[in-house]
């Protein structure tokens, strides 16, 4: 049996007493957070323009929009709902692959949960598994990111296949297919990066992945080596594939272990760097009039990932070491506001991030970054930050994610609103319908598009 057919077989045998608890209650804290991202952004003009050109070509009505008043069929459901919980780059992130593994497969799987009418631990089943096979299938692609392809869709449309296949009821021949039909749709471009577009591949990823289970569920048939054949994924989108990623451990070590949360809303390479500026900026009481020269040194990769100099709008902002450097230390925060058009165009952010000046050093870890600040007095500061604020080493708390949320959903929703929001995700496997928690999102005040 080749690895295609193990996970497929895995995936349908796990049992939801073999799943740890605190898997169970990481799983709550995925979903909670994206959720939170979802609300954050569901009005945002990518998403808006998205369903004005997708919307009128929906089918039934079956499916939850989260933060909207609209229903669509499932499908349209999973790709704006993946759309609207990546849009704002504040998501989860699985830090060994750098996949945002969330918003593919729970985007999939409440679109499905709501057609198929699951239960909450059927749905937090079915996403603990997604999970495990989008991660496991990105370990095992080195070099994969680095040539260009877009991880968190070319793998996440997997993790979707496999959480829609689980809550359909696939059996071990249709879940292999389903593999091989999310394979050769896997796509994605790191180019689509600072556009629109960086969040569609999520997208499609979500609609994909869903398609690939329903297709599976009907006898749909596909290679069943659609990983690992010669021409298959792995091989095609790789160097020196790794299979034994794939299936090493399956039920013994957990994905979701690894996952990390977002204090701040870009892409995480530049999280230490931000963090460095605004503990320097706190420590020494700095004002931008005082700093001559801001010195980031930082892994290569994250300068090759964010290293827009003179980003115009916010969704570059927030791939840009130049404007994440500026923001901390002149506002001490890098919220939603701080990566939007606006604030990207300001005056006096642009004056600042003239004076950052980037260093590649492959000694640097790619979420480490050293900030050394130099003052128009001669004097110079610096920080060295190894584990930034929302890593394994220090991570955000149950709290914390609350909070996260009750800040993304203030816009649409009143803080009791969003306060039951939150106490439906912490019992979400005890819900009889899964569909209750996103349903919950839509009944909102109404708010301007």
């Amino acid at each position: 049996m080749g690895a295609t057919w193990e996970l497929a077989r895995f995936l349908t045998a796990s049992r939801w007493d073999d799943v740890p608890r605190a898997m169970r209650h990481e799983a709550k804290r995925a979903i909670l957070n994206w959720l939170g991202c979802a609300l954050g952004g569901c009005r945002d003009e990518t998403v808006e323009r998205a369903f004005a050109a997708l919307g009128e070509f929906s089918g039934p009505p079956r499916a939850t929009l989260i933060g909207r008043r609209e229903r669509v069929d499932p499908l349209l459901a999973a790709a704006v709902n993946a759309l609207s919980s990546n849009i704002l780059d504040y998501d989860d992130t699985h830090l060994q692959t750098v996949i945002h593994p969330s918003v593919p497969v729970a985007a999939a799987v409440f679109a499905a949960a709501e057609y198929s009418s699951a239960s909450g631990a059927q749905l937090l089943h079915a996403f603990i598994l997604g999970v495990e096979a989008e991660c496991r299938i990105g370990s095992a692609v080195p070099g994969h990111y680095a040539a260009g392809w877009h991880i968190t869709a070319t793998c996440g449309v997997f993790g979707a296949a496999a959480a829609c296949g689980r809550l359909l009821g696939l059996n071990a021949q249709q879940m292999t297919w389903a593999l091989g039909i999310a394979a050769t749709q896997s796509s994605g471009l790191t180019a689509m990066m600072g556009s629109m577009c960086k969040s569609y591949n999520m997208a499609h990823a979500a609609r994909s992945g869903f398609a690939a289970a329903r297709l599976a569920a009907k006898n749909f048939t596909s290679s069943e080596q659609g990983i690992e054949a010669p021409r298959g994924f792995a091989h095609v989108l790789a160097t020196n594939p790794r299979l034994e990623a794939i299936t090493g451990g399956l039920g013994e070590t957990w994905a979701l272990a690894g996952n990390a949360y977002k204090p701040f809303p870009c892409g995480i390479v530049l999280h230490p760097v931000i963090d460095g500026c605004i503990e320097l900026r706190n420590e020494h009481h700095l004002l931008p009039a005082m700093i001559e020269r801001i010195d980031v040194r930082s892994n290569p990769l994250a300068l090759d990932l964010a290293g827009k100099k003179s980003p115009t709008t916010g969704l570059e902002g927030k791939l840009s070491v130049y404007h994440a450097a500026a923001v901390a230390l002149i506002f001490g925060k890098a919220g939603v506001r701080e990566f939007t058009d606006d604030c990207v165009r300001d005056p006096d952010v642009i004056a600042l991030r003239q004076r950052v000046v980037p260093h590649a050093d492959a000694n640097v870890g790619a979420i480490e970054a050293d900030v050394a600040i130099t003052l128009k007095d001669g004097r110079r500061l610096e920080k060295r930050v190894l584990n930034a604020i929302g890593t394994l080493e220090r991570p955000m708390s149950d709290a914390d994610l609350e909070t996260k949320f009750l800040e993304l959903a203030a816009a649409s929703h009143s803080n009791r609103e969003a306060r039951e929001m939150i106490e439906l995700a912490w019992r979400l496997d005890t819900l009889p319908d899964a569909g209750e928690l996103l349903r919950a999102t839509a009944q909102q005040r109404v708010v301007a598009a």
